[in-house]
């Protein structure tokens, strides 16, 4: 007997693992694995959402026109340059899809978002992971690593899960001397979270060439995690491509509503970014109080460095019985580490707390 098969490359991927939700016998849990916003769904877009209840049995608008006028409104791009997905996943996935493929590379940096791994798989690419240097993209190290067969690059900036961030000076001049026939993908989720002067996002970047995309999420500051809604900006000729091969009907009613009223939430990104770079700042001097290192990033959380796996597999641990859910990220390469959100001053205060209580057991 036989069975269907799959391409063979589609079994040498592994499976993405979510952040933790629950604790099996902790009735009250602190979750702080997956980045999510601090303070939630924004008022506006909680009541979008109930109002859209009723209308969720109508297909949405299937090119998302009006989250797309709102999006270009709010930062001042063309909204028929705008692509919106099932978050930005959505539209990683497809750009893999649609300029990757077997014979065809795709470059990403050691310690990057897992999932350019897996869409670049799934896609059929040979995904090239490039080495770092100190926790920090090694731009010169990925250029040298460009190929005839190199198709597209994928960078997160802010990078998820070190949180560390290239200059927009440094994006533009690593654009500049990648081959012009090579797509570079820019993933800003966390982009409202960075405080730094030489940032940009990369729009100006994309307004600059014809071969760079930037992808934004509605999952972080903007607190929609759970509805699924990211976009992306880019030049004409890839919109065209995104949108011959996107789902039909790949936003949904409810994620379209929630994204435009949160978008109007007044001093929402202002209250979110001022709390993060505050709270990032005490819970990093926090972990490195109690004898932990602790690597300052940009985004909205803290990578924490224990020195050895099993120390962090024992900091996780006296966490989790205590009802705080971190990350570990042993996925990205990174074993010896835990990747702590930034949520709201109580559950900083409880982290830094655990963390304490932590060493000074294992100390003695």
């Amino acid at each position: 007997m036989t069975t269907p098969t799959p391409r063979p490359e589609i079994l040498t991927i592994n499976p993405y693992v979510s952040g933790e939700s629950d604790i099996p016998g902790v009735n009250r849990v602190y979750k702080l694995s997956s980045n999510e916003g601090a303070f939630g769904v924004p008022p506006m877009a909680r009541k979008a959402l109930r109002d859209a209840a009723s209308e969720t049995f109508r297909y949405p608008d299937g090119g998302a026109g009006l989250l797309r006028d709102a999006i270009g409104k709010r930062w001042g791009l063309d909204p028929a340059r705008i692509v919106c997905g099932a978050g930005s996943d959505d539209l990683l996935y497809q750009l893999a899809l649609a300029y990757g493929g077997p014979g065809r590379d795709i470059l990403m940096s050691e310690h990057g978002f897992t999932i350019y791994e897996i869409a670049g798989q799934f896609a059929g690419s040979r995904v090239i992971k490039v080495k770092e240097r100190n926790l920090q993209t090694d731009l010169d190290a990925m250029l040298a690593a460009v190929s005839p067969a190199t198709k597209a690059v994928f960078l997160a900036n802010p990078n998820n899960p070190t949180g560390s961030m290239i200059s927009e000076s440094e994006m533009a001049r690593f654009r500049a001397a990648l081959p012009p026939e090579v797509l570079l993908v820019i993933d800003a989720a966390y982009a409202e979270y960075v405080t730094r002067a030489d940032y940009n996002p990369g729009e100006r970047l994309v307004d600059a060439t014809d071969n760079t995309v930037m992808t934004r999420t509605f999952s972080k500051v903007f607190g929609l995690g759970g509805v699924r809604l990211g976009w992306c900006y880019g030049p004409p000729a890839i919109v065209d491509v995104l949108n011959r091969v996107r789902g039909t009907f790949n936003v949904s009613v409810a994620a379209q509503a929630a994204g435009i009223a949160a978008l109007r939430e007044p001093g929402w990104v202002e209250h979110c970014r001022d709390h993060n770079a505050a709270w990032r700042a005490k819970l990093a001097d926090g972990i490195e109080a109690a004898g932990i290192k602790a690597v300052r990033g940009e985004a909205n959380f803290v990578l924490a460095d224990f020195g050895t796996v099993e120390h962090a597999n024992a900091a996780d641990n006296f966490l989790r019985r205590r009802g705080l859910i971190v990350r570990k990220v042993g996925a990205y390469g990174l074993p010896r580490y835990l990747r702590i959100t930034v949520g709201t001053a109580e559950e900083c205060g409880l982290i830094i707390e655990g963390l304490s209580n932590f060493m000074k057991q294992a100390r003695g």
